[in-house]
């Protein structure tokens, strides 16, 4: 039973950093300040989406009007990333979430 209960707390801690990683740059870098100590798949994937998404949104905030509108649209995959965080599940942003999986390798 102690197993199940162990099992069941790393998860949820998982899925806590994961969350956190979406809540702006700083509950990024906590989030990664945790990871350090506790490293798993689903944080490490939620980490890697977050940090593509936040440098996406600071790239196309340079771009007069289309840049800001495309950023609402960065906005709603943010909202759809942050719930599938919250239920652990492996969303992947369209367009570009296998480019941050792959470039952003560093967070292992």
């Amino acid at each position: 039973m102690h197993s199940q209960m162990s099992t069941h707390t790393e998860h949820d801690y998982a899925r806590l950093i994961a969350v956190l990683g979406y809540l702006t740059i700083v509950g990024w870098l906590v989030a990664m300040l945790c990871y350090g100590s506790y490293k798993s798949k689903l944080a490490g994937f939620h980490l890697r989406q977050s940090l593509g998404l936040i440098i996406l949104a600071a790239l196309l905030s340079f771009i007069p009007l289309i840049g800001w509108a495309l950023n609402i649209v960065v906005a709603a995959f943010w909202l759809v990333s942050v719930y599938h965080a919250f239920k652990a599940d492996y969303y992947t942003v369209p367009w570009l979430g296998v480019t941050f999986q792959t470039h952003l390798r560093f967070i292992v």
